[in-house]
């Protein structure tokens, strides 16, 4: 089963994250290295019962309509392996329109914003780790989970949750996400380094990327064709751009 079963099987539970590149696509949406395994090397793993929570990274305003849309896949492949899903969270106080992330009328996890909302992802990390200490993330070993039942109650983590006593310190969760956070910034970093220079050599920006104006933040979003990558600029778009 490879490198994937050998990582994966050396921790109870798993706390798996992802940005959203191929915007409303069906499948393979986030433009990571999860899209080379989905349907691939996991297929073959044996995790059932595996507790596995999720989180994601997305603009609500700029891509309004398909905010965090990976997260959701990611959600899904786990699920149908026969992993234990917690960490459901609600949508209140977001800004989207709509999300291929929504399960019922929850996210399946904890969607972030740091384009618009940045001034509350901490609290969100926060309440979010105190949520999945409270629904037994690192409680003992996993469980066999039959995913026909319904999830349990969640928690609005837009209302400040206090760890459960005797429970471990979410401090040390939060610093793992932290440094997960941090890791795929300097990807998303190095990718928009790489579009430069492959756009230097091949013709201008503004004739092969699309505009997505987010008029909250002034900034415009232009994404490839393919949707796979993108840069930003400060200038106010022309009139026929557009915004999602």
């Amino acid at each position: 089963q490879g490198k994937v079963a050998e990582e994966f099987a050396k921790y109870d539970a798993l706390i798996v994250g992802t940005p959203t590149w191929n915007t409303g696509a069906d499948s393979e949406r986030s433009g990571t290295g999860w899209d080379e395994i989905y349907y691939s090397e996991m297929q073959d793993l044996n995790i059932v019962g595996k507790k596995v929570a999720v989180f994601g990274l997305g603009d609500s305003v700029s891509y309004a309509e398909n905010y965090a849309d990976a997260s959701g896949e990611l959600h899904d492949v786990f699920e149908k392996l026969g992993c234990k899903m917690m960490g459901y969270v609600s949508q209140e106080g977001y800004e989207h329109e709509a999300s291929k992330a929504i399960r019922g009328d929850l996210f399946c996890g904890l969607l972030l914003d740091a384009v618009n909302q940045e001034d509350l992802t901490e609290g969100r990390v926060k309440a979010w780790v105190a949520q999945l200490i409270s629904e037994g993330i690192l409680e003992g070993q996993a469980v066999s989970f039959d995913s026909s039942l319904p999830p349990p109650p969640r928690v609005d983590v837009s209302t400040p949750v206090s760890s459960p006593q005797g429970t471990s310190d979410p401090s040390e969760v939060v610093a793992e996400l932290e440094k997960e956070n941090a890791r795929l910034r300097k990807m998303l970093e190095e990718n928009s380094r790489l579009l430069d220079e492959s756009i230097a050599a091949h013709g201008s920006k503004n004739d092969m990327y699309v505009p997505h104006y987010n008029p909250k933040t002034g900034k415009t979003m232009w994404t490839s064709p393919d949707g796979r990558s993108c840069y930003f600029t400060v200038d106010t778009p022309k009139a026929n751009s557009f915004s999602p």
